[in-house]
This record gives structure tokens, C-alpha cells and sequence, in this order.
């Protein structure tokens, strides 16, 4: 749709040649002290008509009647003041040129030039300012004021600002600053006053403020949490701008400022690596991901293609989810294959190794949902089980140097059919570590619940706050661990650098977060509150779940790494040959009650809860003194 235009492009350089010749008169009425010499005059009427004409030129040249008039800004202002500099310039040259080869006067008197040129420059720029800033409040006429207060007094919050002043959907008034920083507190950025942080609840009380924007680019995650927390206690809305890689053409846009996200709050501060590290074990090699379409997997795939990696080998029976990837991924230019493929099938895994002969791989296919794997027993058994062991052998059978496991805090004395498949596909890579001929180094890493993967509670309470409720919680009680997707990805990276095979990695998931206080500080973050605005049902705990995850059973203790976050788990290790063993029989069974059975019996530990194989519970008596594999250092007992 073509915009109207609200001033035609000729009346806008008649209005900037009236303003010229405003400023050529002030220039003549301050030169001779408000008493113009009829002489001058004489000398100025004929020059006159080129004076002009340089001056349309010049504006014509420069594209000033192109300029959107209200949304004026200082590229705007900084082109007005080039664009006459040139014609003022083009004046001075006109005038030595008359003086020296014609009849000795000047084109304009030297301090008439100078004069004009700046009453020019201001004129023209202020006019500009103040048609937009008619504009702007013609634009908020009528509307009701949103009176707002930044978090930031740094360039990102300037802008803000300016971006929500020039807003006009919404009259918004910029109450203020408030900053961490001492040097910025009682200072005045564009008028408006920087208070620090510490007054935030005393400003909030006012009631004079009702919207907080946090305009800080990388805030850190104690100081925004107490923001937000003193912005819910307030009942003020809170809000944030995208980094500046999402700015549109690098223009931050009203429309861009979004509700806090919860993962915002949960998040902790970035996780520091050895990127020179990553870099060496990574680059020049062919890596491959499994289940490259899912959060974890395509994750991985985005931080693997930054680290200089030969070939990223994508696979996924998910063919709309990995186009999805790959198309996000050739933007970058890395060297990519997708295969559409099933880690079951082996046939397929023989050829996708045999064809690109991949160095690492990364083995994140796996069916996660608990209730839905309590259900169908034998799909978690083909895939998280078989389909792992088939990918692990395919790897011993063509050279693979290291195979990274992704696992779950959830084969942590399972109490579920999907948790007791992801403990025994961890077996299944150990005994194959200890017994296959010129084995990869097999490496485990185990961590909680991503923030915003799919299936997730958070995405799930999300859509329920948008549809007005009720927020389903399974029970007041519950609790589980919570990490990022991209640090729970670097950590895995890291895990695969540092390890020599065998061994467990996990994950320091920081506390565990009560799921009952995480539906109502994301519906407070909406705006809305619990019980009045949104309702909190609890459905109680379904098939499979417990109420509080572990990421070391009681029997296993740990060993430190060289990085905080990443502990080695020591782990108990049956035979493997029996493992394996078993393992066959578990997979080649048909029967539901046989599978869940035999599972019980391959992990002691798995106790059945809240579920309909309750009554299959085998006795904790079959392994009486368990050998402890102690993280690749050798076994002892």
C-alpha cells in the first residue's frame, strides 16, 4: 500500500529556500548591525537568482526533499548540515573567483556567508524537529499516557527512549533511569533524571510508573531478577529489548520490547569455556548428530558449526524439523548433510557412517516423554535402547573416535520406563566402551530439564496463560532442575573435550526450582495474578514422574574436573557381556509385561511409581557388591 504523503517533496523546498533566505536576511541585518547600506542591497539583487538556484541545487542533490520529514533523526540532521556546507562553500568560491577575475566585489560579503551558513543549518534542522515533534503529539492525541521507567542509563537505554518517544500506536512517557552504576545516579540522560537501582521498590510504590523496561544488553541475572521481583511485588509490568542481533536493520522498533521471559530469570550468568580448547578437538573433523531436529540436538548442530568442524552430518527421522535446522544452518556456510534417517535402522546408520565416515558423534535421538513412554514401553525400549546400541556399534564398526551420549537425570533411580531406558542405554555404551575391539572413547553426559525445549513445562504454561487458564501443575511439591538450552549444549561440548572415555559427565544444575512458584512467577510476568486472574489446578503426578529429580543416585559419588560445572559420576558397572546379553533378550521381546520386567532386572534401582508396573518391582539384591567404574581411572570395588 503506497503511504499518503502529508507535505509534496516542491513544498518542501519551498519552505527550505524561504528559510534560506530567512537566514540570508538575518545574516545582512547582523553584518551591518540592522542598517543595511542601500549599496549592499544593489549588490545583492542581482546575484540573487543564483544564490537560489545553488541552493535548490544543492537540497536537490543531497535528496533533502526525499527526507520523511517526521521520522527526522541526527543521519538526517547530519546530511542538512553537509548539504548547505556545500552550497556556502560553493558561495566563498564563487566570491574569490568574482574578486580576482571580474570586477573586484565579492559574490557575498565573506561574513555573510559564514553567517548564512549557520542560521541555514539551524533553521532548516530545527523546523524538521518541530514539524515531528507536532507530528508525534497529533499522534498521541486522545490516548491514554503509559508513563514508563528504564533500567539502563547506557547506550541501549538512550535508545529505548528515543525509540518509544517516536512510538504512535502508544503515548508513552519516559519517567526516568535507574542504573547500577554510581556514576550515572543524579545525572540527567536526554532530561530524564538516573536514579539507582536500589529506589526501584520505593518508585514503584508511587504508583506513578506502569511499565519497568529493562534496557540493559547482557544484565546480570541477580540484578534483573531483583528488578523483576520488585516489579511483580508492585504488580508493574516488566519488559525487555532483544539483543542488537535482532534489531531490524539496526533499529530497535517499540513492537520489539517483549514481556521477561521466564528463562530470563532462571538462567544463570554465561557459562565461561575454552574456546581454544573447543576449537582444537572440533576443527577439521566430520561431526555427527543424531536427532539433530530436536532442542538438544539442533543446539549442538549450531554451536558445532562454529567451531571451524570439516563436515556437520545432520540425521533425524523428523524430516520438517531437520529442514528447519538446515536451513538456519546454510545461512552460515557451514559443510552440511541432512539424512532423513531412523538410529534403529541399521542398514540406514551403516550407510550414513560408511558415506561420510564421521570422527565424533553426538547421540541425542531419543523419546524423552514420560507418560507417553510409560504407555508404550516398547517404543522407548526400540529407540533409546536399541536404537543407541545400533548407533554405538555402527560407530566401533567404522572408526568412530568419540561418541558422546546425551542422558538424563531421569536414569537416576528411575521411577519411570523412559528414565530406566536412557540408565540402560548408559549401560549399553559402557559395557560396549569395556569390551567392543578399538572402541570410541564412549563418553556419557547427564543433565536435567532445558528451558523451552519442546514438550517442556514452560512453552506449556505459556499457551495456558494465553488461553486465560487454569495453569495445570501435577503437584505443590514438585520440583525439577532447570538449565538453559544453549549452556546445557556448551557443557556437553566441554564434556566431550575433557573425556577419556567411560566415563559419566554431570552437570552442576544449580538449585531446584519448585514448579508450583514457577506457573505463578510466569503468570505475574504476563500481568495477571495467580488465583484471581489465572487459575493454578493440580492434576497430581502422572504415570512415571517423581517428585523431585537426582543426578546421582545413592549409590554413586563423584570426582571434579577441571571446570565447575562438570562433575564425573562414579557409576556402578556390571559385566558387560551379561549386559549386553540382556539387553538382546529385553530388545528382541514382544511382550509389554516381559520388557518392563526385564528392565527392572537390568537396573535394581528402577522402581515403578504411580504407574501400572508398580506390582513388577524386582528385589534390590541382584548385584551384592557392586563394582564402581571410577570415571575411566580404572575399577575397584
Amino acid at each position: 500500500m503506497k503511504q499518503t504523503q502529508l507535505f509534496p517533496r516542491w513544498g518542501i523546498v519551498v519552505v527550505d529556500l524561504l528559510l534560506s533566505l530567512v537566514a540570508l536576511a538575518g545574516a545582512y541585518q547582523l553584518r551591518f548591525n540592522f542598517q543595511i547600506p542601500p549599496v549592499e542591497v544593489d549588490l545583492l539583487l542581482p546575484v540573487l537568482p543564483l544564490y537560489l538556484a545553488i541552493r535548490v541545487g544543492s537540497f536537490l542533490i543531497a535528496g533533502l526533499p526525499r527526507m520523511m520529514v517526521r521520522h527526522t533523526n541526527t543521519d538526517d540532521a547530519r546530511r542538512i548540515f553537509l548539504t548547505v556546507l556545500g552550497g556556502t562553500l560553493a558561495f566563498g568560491l564563487i566570491s574569490v573567483l568574482r574578486y580576482l577575475l571580474f570586477d573586484g566585489y565579492y559574490f557575498l560579503p565573506i561574513s555573510v556567508i559564514i553567517i548564512d551558513f549557520m542560521g541555514t543549518t539551524m533553521l532548516l534542522i530545527t523546523s524538521r524537529i518541530a514539524f515531528k515533534l507536532l507530528h508525534l503529539r497529533s499522534r498521541g492525541a486522545g490516548k491514554d499516557t503509559v508513563r514508563v521507567l528504564i533500567h539502563g542509563a547506557g547506550e541501549a537505554g538512550l535508545i529505548t527512549k528515543r525509540t518509544l518517544e517516536r512510538e504512535g500506536s502508544v503515548r508513552y512517557s519516559v519517567e526516568g533511569f535507574i542504573d547500577d552504576a554510581v556514576g550515572k545516579t543524579g545525572k540527567r540522560l536526554e532530561g530524564s533524571l538516573v536514579q539507582p537501582t536500589a529506589k526501584l521498590p520505593e518508585l514503584l510504590k508511587t504508583g506513578a510508573i506502569d511499565q519497568v523496561i529493562i534496557a540493559i544488553q547482557r544484565p546480570d541475572p541477580e540484578n534483573r531478577r531483583r528488578v523483576v521481583d520488585a516489579c511483580m511485588a508492585a504488580k508493574v509490568q516488566v519488559l525487555t529489548i532483544p539483543p542488537v542481533s535482532d534489531w531490524i536493520n539496526g533499529q530497535l522498533s517499540a513492537g520489539q520490547i517483549k514481556d521477561v521471559r521466564i528463562e530470563d530469570l532462571l538462567g544463570r550468568p554465561v557459562i565461561q569455556l575454552d574456546d581454544a580448547q573447543l576449537h582444537s578437538s572440533f576443527s577439521g573433523r566430520c561431526v555427527l548428530v543424531t536427532g539433530a531436529a530436536g532442542s538438544i540436538g539442533s543446539e549442538l548442530a549450531r554451536q558445532l558449526a562454529q567451531l571451524g568442524i570439516a563436515r556437520l552430518v545432520l540425521v533425524d527421522i523428523a524430516e520438517s524439523g531437520l529442514y528447519d535446522i538446515e536451513t538456519e544452518l546454510t545461512r552460515m556456510h557451514v559443510p552440511l548433510v541432512t539424512r532423513v534417517a531412523d538410529v534403529r535402522d541399521r542398514s540406514s546408520m551403516e550407510a550414513v557412517f560408511a558415506a561420510y565416515r564421521p570422527q565424533v558423534v553426538f547421540h541425542a535421538a531419543a523419546y524423552k516423554h514420560v507418560p507417553l513412554m510409560e504407555a508404550q514401553p516398547d517404543e522407548a525400549i526400540h529407540t533409546n535402547i536399541a536404537g543407541t546400541r545400533t548407533v554405538a556399534e555402527v560407530a566401533c564398526a567404522h572408526g568412530v573416535e568419540r561418541f558422546i551420549l546425551i542422558s538424563t537425570d531421569k536414569a537416576v533411580n528411575p521411577t519411570s520406563v523412559m528414565g530406566a531406558s536412557k540408565r540402560i542405554a548408559e549401560m549399553v555404551v559402557n559395557s560396549l566402551s569395556r569390551i567392543a575391539p578399538d572402541p570410541p572413547q564412549f563418553i556419557t553426559t547427564r543433565f536435567g530439564n532445558v528451558l523451552g525445549s519442546s514438550g517442556s513445562v514452560i512453552p506449556l504454561f505459556r499457551k495456558q496463560i494465553a488461553a486465560g487458564g487454569p495453569v495445570t501443575v501435577t503437584d505443590p511439591e514438585v520440583t525439577r532442575f532447570f538449565m538453559t538450552i544453549p549452556e546445557a549444549c556448551r557443557l556437553v561440548l566441554e564434556a566431550a573435550t575433557m573425556g577419556k572415555g567411560g566415563e559419566i559427565f554431570v552437570f552442576d544444575m544449580g538449585e531446584p526450582v519448585r514448579i508450583a512458584d514457577l506457573a505463578e512467577k510466569m503468570i505475574r510476568l504476563s500481568g495477571l495474578e495467580p488465583e484471581v486472574d489465572i487459575a493454578i489446578v493440580y492434576t497430581g503426578l502422572r504415570p512415571g514422574e517423581k517428585l523431585y529429580e537426582e543426578l546421582l543416585a545413592t549409590a554413586e559419588n563423584t570426582l571434579a574436573t577441571h571446570h565447575p560445572r562438570i562433575l564425573i559420576g562414579q557409576v556402578r558397572s556390571d559385566d558387560p557381556a551379561t549386559v549386553l546379553r540382556e539387553v538382546t533378550v529385553l530388545t528382541e521381546s514382544s511382550d509389554v509385561e516381559e520388557q518392563v520386567r526385564l528392565m527392572k532386572q537390568l537396573v535394581p534401582e528402577y522402581r515403578s511409581h504411580n504407574s501400572v508396573y508398580s506390582n513388577f518391582d524386582a528385589p534390590l539384591t541382584k548385584i551384592a557388591a557392586p563394582v564402581i567404574d571410577n570415571g575411566g581411572q580404572g575399577p575397584r570395588t
